[in-house]
C-alpha cells in the first residue's frame, strides 16, 4: 500500500538508468553503439522535482555520453557511470553530500541494484523489475522501466508536500 509510505521525508532521489528510465532493452547498431529510449514524461518530473528542491543522482552500470548529456541537460549533476559496486558508491555519495538514508529513494530493476535498495530510506522499483529486486523492494511501482516509472515516483514525492 503506497499510503504507508513516507514520500513527504524524501529530499534525494537516486536511480539506476537501464531498467528504469528505459524499458531494459537496446537497439545496437551496425557499429557497437546502444540505443536507448527515454520518456520525456520522466523529464519533465525531474525538472519539476529539481525545482522543488529535490536533489539527484544516478549510478548506472552503464556508460554513455548520450546518457550523461540527457540527465545533465536535465538538471542531474551527480552522475556514476561504469559502476558494478553500485553500494559502495551509495555509501560514498551519503558521506559527501551529507544525505541521510532516510531520506533518500533509490530506485533499480536488477539484482547490482539490490544494496541500494536496501540501504535506501526507501527502496523502489518498477513493476517489470527481476524477482529479486521486487522482493527487496519497499514500493513497486505499478508503472513499467522505461513506461513513467519515474514519473510515478516523483508525482507521489511532490504529491505527499502538495506541489504536484
Amino acid at each position: 500500500m503506497t499510503e504507508a509510505y513516507n514520500f513527504e521525508s524524501i529530499r534525494v532521489l537516486i536511480f539506476d538508468v537501464d531498467g528504469v528510465f528505459t524499458d531494459h532493452q537496446m537497439l545496437v547498431t551496425d557499429d557497437g553503439q546502444f540505443l536507448r529510449t527515454m520518456s520525456t514524461r520522466d523529464g519533465y518530473a525531474i525538472k519539476r522535482a529539481i525545482e522543488a528542491g529535490i536533489q539527484m543522482a544516478v549510478i548506472t552500470g552503464g556508460t554513455s555520453i548520450g546518457v550523461e548529456k540527457r540527465f545533465r541537460g536535465l538538471g542531474i549533476d551527480i552522475i556514476h557511470s561504469g559502476i558494478h559496486q553500485k553500494g559502495v558508491v551509495f555509501e560514498a555519495l551519503l558521506k559527501e553530500e551529507g544525505w541521510s538514508p532516510a531520506e533518500v529513494l533509490y530506485i533499480g530493476d536488477d539484482i547490482p541494484d539490490i544494496e541500494c535498495i536496501e540501504m535506501a530510506g526507501i527502496g523502489a522499483c518498477p513493476k517489470d523489475s527481476v524477482p529479486e529486486v521486487l522482493a527487496a523492494s519497499d514500493f513497486i511501482s505499478d508503472k513499467n522501466g522505461g513506461d513513467d516509472c519515474v514519473r510515478d515516483l516523483i508525482e507521489r514525492i511532490l504529491g505527499a508536500r502538495g506541489l504536484w
